[in-house]
């Protein structure tokens, strides 16, 4: 146990705002298989979220549920209930992208048993005596997901402000997609954060978690855009490549290489907070106008 929640500092007061799960849906018949217009690089390197987040954010549900009885403050209690219900929500908006990509011949089925490998066997549960070891493999797994709840946020915020998307004629249900759950992935930004600090916070855990779900992340999603770019239909012989990844963060479809390298630095710090990079306001405006969530909005008793 170290002394870093000392050292943080105290979390933006006014960034906390109650969670709540929005029941949202989409209709993906109008949307096409390109839905950046003439950019199936960058469309297939967005396109990744959805493989990758149904099987990781159920494994986020799954790691909370037992996290629950060790959490001691009641506000934070209700921060972690939250984040479940609306990571469940996100899993179930994204894996309802996948028929629409099997009706376009593109079926993502070789590489999404590959993504639920990775988080059911080898970030699962294990067969481990009841007592220290089973707390320490709970805990790296807390602070396994605060880290890739860094990144999520990152790209939450990155395409909340990603006005190029709207330039080049994106996808409109595409679009709401990815801003609705990147609006609340900035909402719930602290959540993760908080709690592995709440039962833990060690910086040598944190810089270590850090260090394997980087690694995973990046290894995953160059896996998963070869994997779009090699079995498009459309495509002759199509390749993935760093250059359009390049070029994609210059033209402002994808964030900038830059951009991603200085979130290290921001992660690794001390004194890091995630309250103190996004905004809720711009995320809660979002939702407030996102077709999908006031359409939930509107369904929900009581609702608007």
């Amino acid at each position: 146990m170290s002394n870093t929640a000392s050292l943080r500092p105290e979390p933006v007061a006014s960034e906390h705002i109650p969670l709540k799960a929005r029941n949202v849906a989409f209709d993906w018949a109008d949307t096409p298989l390109h839905w950046i217009p003439g950019d199936p690089a960058t469309t297939h390197t967005i396109n990744v979220l959805h493989l990758l987040l149904p099987a990781g954010e159920r494994w986020f549900v799954h790691v909370y549920k037992q996290v629950l009885p060790y959490v001691r403050d009641a506000r934070l209690r209700e921060d972690v209930i939250g984040f479940i219900g609306q990571e469940a929500m996100h899993s179930q908006a994204h894996d309802g992208v996948l028929p629409h990509l099997r009706a376009q011949g593109l079926d993502p089925t070789p590489y999404t048993a590959q993504v639920d490998w990775f988080f059911e066997k080898l970030l699962g549960d294990r067969t481990l005596p009841p007592g220290r070891a089973r707390k320490w493999w709970l805990l790296e797994r807390v602070a396994l997901i605060a880290a890739i709840e860094h990144y999520t946020a990152f790209l939450g915020d990155w395409v909340l402000n990603a006005g190029a998307l709207d330039a080049r004629g994106a996808d409109p249900t595409m679009l709401d997609l990815l801003r609705w759950h990147g609006a609340e992935e900035v909402e719930h930004r602290s959540v993760a954060f908080d709690l592995f600090v709440h039962l833990d916070g060690g910086y040598r855990r944190r810089v270590r978690t850090w260090a394997t779900a980087f690694t995973a992340l990046v290894f995953l999603w160059q896996r998963g855009i070869r994997f779009f770019m090699e079995n498009d239909p459309t495509l002759i012989d199509g390749k993935a490549s760093f250059r359009e990844f390049l070029r994609a963060g210059r033209q402002g479809v994808l964030p900038t290489a830059g951009a991603m390298t200085r979130s290290i630095p921001q992660y690794l710090s001390r004194t890091y907070h995630p309250s103190r990079y996004g905004s809720t306001a711009q995320a809660a405006a979002y939702l407030a106008g996102s077709p999908a969530a006031t359409a939930a909005e509107s369904r929900t008793p009581g609702g608007a």
